[in-house]
């Protein structure tokens, strides 16, 4: 298997985690309205439907982080770090990863075993309400979560072993990107010439444009 392959594969597997954990989103939608019209339609609140939207929207949070590093998303103070070469910018990565990351994921996933295990040792309920649901599946959560991100961390740094190696980065698996991300990208990108990152641009804000003025006749209409 070539490093790349190797890569792609992990970014696959985050992928795939990530997308699958997105529809608990729609459960949690769902669980929210039919509460709202329980409780103020019918008056017939659920006791433990706040537990059940923090479990729902914590492993939604919690299993799509290796999705998200896997798209290189995550929040960055850029300012500095994105006029850097890109072999600067692989040094401090690999640093940061090595000195941070490996210990804090490390720790998580460690804790949260141990965490999760005393929870169905004892069958653990939540307390917020009496008849609280069980949270120990959910506890469950923690160290798979990190399991992940970890995973998805170790190809992270074999990317940034083999920017040092040939001063550029390997490719990422696309997916979906915000237009004002795609935009900058165009922007700040050495391999697309003045005309094509011109006519790109030029493309995403013209969907930019026809989007909010979709938007904007929507409110009219309402």
């Amino acid at each position: 298997m070539s490093v790349q392959s190797f890569l792609h594969t992990i970014d696959g597997i985050s992928t795939w985690v990530g997308k699958a954990t997105a529809w608990l989103m729609i459960v949690l939608m769902s669980a929210v309205c039919i509460e709202v019209f329980k409780r103020y339609i019918m008056n017939m609140p659920t006791s433990w439907i706040f537990d059940l939207d923090n479990m729902l929207y914590g492993t939604l949070f919690m299993l799509c982080g290796a999705y998200t590093l896997a798209q290189n998303a995550h929040v960055r103070g850029d300012f500095l770090y994105s006029s850097m070469r890109p072999r600067t910018q692989a040094t401090l990565d690999l640093v940061l990863y090595i000195v941070f990351f490996l210990p804090g994921i490390a720790a998580l996933v460690y804790a949260g075993y141990f965490y999760a295990a005393d929870s169905w040792h004892i069958a653990e309920h939540s307390n917020v309400t009496a008849d609280g649901p069980p949270v120990y599946h959910f506890k469950s959560v923690i160290p798979l979560a990190g399991a992940l991100i970890m995973l998805q961390g170790v190809a992270e740094i074999v990317r940034c072993v083999v920017c040092l190696k040939t001063g550029e980065w390997p490719s990422r698996l696309k997916d979906v990107a915000e237009i004002d991300v795609i935009e900058e990208q165009l922007a700040h990108s050495e391999y697309v010439d003045d005309e094509s990152r011109k006519v790109a641009i030029e493309g995403a804000a013209r969907i930019d444009e026809m989007a909010r003025q979709r938007g904007m006749g929507g409110d009219v209409q309402t």
